[in-house]
């Protein structure tokens, strides 16, 4: 079922960072495991773009919380094969694929950013083993009714967007090129959105080991191509799958207030829709905070 390579920290046996890969038919997903061997499995399902590797609580951290903590890249990202034509409803079944590998009976999952829609597939998909979901700065299907899906976005950030509905090719030879460079400076893309932040992002984005964090992430995330990246803008366009109204788990939505990325009316939309589900809005927050608030959302997720 897996390959790959664990470590451990100094005076934490337990504490571990495991790789491997995981088949699902023809196909592999790229798979990493961090925190206690024994603690309370939380799928973190990563951003647009990302990868498994992205920013998460260190794995001491997360010992001491007793969480297991797992995360893979979604197809076409990082180490995992791409599935053309993927939909957001399509993360369940690869979820469940590594729950079976690991042997996991119940979890819980949380979305970030792009992540989000995911994460609610999962929960909608997979009723009888998620306990919990959470989503941080989450998006709306984009045919959301009542909602002025674009209102607050950055105008950079929409017509990625957009550039979905002008068609594929299009849309491919705009995210490459976008792609490419980002492969070959991580950096670039932070200093890009830089330019499409509001306030609090700026200040988050001021801490060097955040900075650090997703570098690596994009880094890893386009080093085979965009294609993980256009899929993911493509299946946000699609219809996703599944209804929200069926979701039976309880499922907890955060956002920063100030988000240029996926604006907060999104997860306000989303309260609505979703039986058991509360939002919370943070005034002084905005995209990239999620990041902070992520060990206070593992803790509700692990109870």
């Amino acid at each position: 079922m897996e390959r790959g390579s664990s470590a451990g920290h100094s005076g934490m046996r337990k504490a571990l960072v495991t790789r491997f890969e995981v088949g699902v038919g023809d196909r592999v997903l790229a798979v990493q495991v961090a925190g206690a061997g024994d603690g309370r499995p939380v799928f973190l399902l990563h951003g647009t773009p990302g990868s498994g590797s992205g920013p998460r609580p260190r794995s001491s951290v997360l010992y001491r919380q007793g969480i297991r903590l797992i995360s893979y890249d979604r197809p076409g990202y990082g180490g995992s094969t791409r599935l053309p034509n993927r939909r957001v409803v399509d993360a369940a079944s690869d979820v469940r694929a590594i729950a079976d590998g690991l042997d996991l009976k119940r979890f819980a999952v949380v979305g970030r950013s792009g992540g989000g829609p995911h994460a609610l597939a999962c929960a909608a998909v997979l009723p009888h083993r998620v306990e919990r979901a959470a989503v941080l700065v989450g998006l709306a299907p984009w045919d959301a009714a009542d909602l002025n899906w674009y209102e607050g976005m950055a105008d950079e950030n929409a017509s990625k967007h957009v550039a979905a509905d002008r068609g594929t090719a299009e849309a491919m030879h705009e995210l490459r090129a976008l792609a490419e460079q980002t492969a070959a400076d991580p950096k670039s893309l932070i200093e890009a959105l830089r330019t499409q932040m509001s306030g609090p992002d700026l200040r988050f984005m001021q801490s060097v080991h955040y900075r650090r964090l997703l570098t690596k992430s994009y880094a890893d995330a386009l080093r085979d191509g965009p294609y993980g990246w256009l899929d993911d803008i493509l299946a946000f366009r699609r219809d996703w799958g599944f209804a929200l109204d069926t979701i039976v788990p309880p499922v907890r939505l955060w956002h920063g207030a100030h988000d240029t990325f996926s604006p907060a009316s999104h997860s306000r939309w989303l309260a609505q829709r979703i039986p058991r589900s509360e939002v919370h809005v943070q005034h002084d927050a905005a995209h990239f905070g999620a990041m902070e608030v992520l060990p206070r959302i593992l803790k509700w997720l692990a109870a």
